[in-house]
């Protein structure tokens, strides 16, 4: 597939801490966003064929900065970071949503947000938050049920639909898909969502 070879290409390029620190808003950025234990430095990883690109930790709350992932001189992947653990200071808890949220509302290269939720845990008050607010500032979501080999074909399935069902209930452009990624699964589809919203879909 020869989006896995553009992927391939990801490169760090810089740490923010705040928006004033980001690359120049221009080109194309999607972001991937959730809850701290929800798999999203290993879904970047797996989507760029990368093992080190994203730095994972068995420490939830470890990613506290927005990390910026170059693909081309336009495109960029943004990792940012985790929300919802509870063990982090309510000081840096508001310094990462102050960030978050100048991220999310004013940045006007940003044309997509990958959230990822653990297929057997989706939908916490936090998602429901991040999914509310991209409906409000018109931002589409991918929604990526992770650790989707953690479940039996079955359940991942159902969990899937209820997940569907419920975007479909709010307001917003929203779609969902299974993925996993120590079993690789759902990659394909990840990418055709990315290369449409990096403008790569006549590539």
């Amino acid at each position: 597939m020869q989006t896995d070879n553009y992927y391939r290409q990801a490169r760090f390029l810089t740490s923010a801490a705040k928006l004033s620190q980001c690359p120049a808003d221009e080109g194309y950025e999607v972001a991937f966003a959730g809850r701290s234990n929800a798999g999203k430095s290993s879904a970047i990883n797996t989507l760029c064929d990368h093992r080190g690109l994203a730095k994972t930790s068995k420490t939830p709350g470890r990613t506290q900065l927005i990390n910026f992932f170059e693909l081309d001189h336009e495109r960029r992947l943004v990792d940012l970071p985790g929300y919802g653990y509870a063990k982090v200071s309510v000081s840096i808890k508001k310094d990462w949503q102050g960030s978050l949220a100048q991220y999310l509302e004013k940045r006007q290269c940003l044309k997509g947000l990958i959230l990822m939720m653990d297929v057997r845990h989706p939908l916490k008050d936090f998602d429901v938050q991040m999914l509310e607010w991209a409906g409000h500032i018109q931002l589409p979501v991918h929604v990526l049920l992770t650790k989707a080999d953690k479940l039996k074909k079955g359940p991942a399935t159902a969990s899937c639909h209820r997940v569907e069902a419920a975007l479909k209930s709010m307001q917003g452009d929203f779609s969902v898909q299974l993925f996993s990624s120590l079993k690789r699964s759902g990659v394909g589809e990840v990418h055709l969502t990315l290369n449409q919203w990096l403008d790569r879909t006549s590539s």
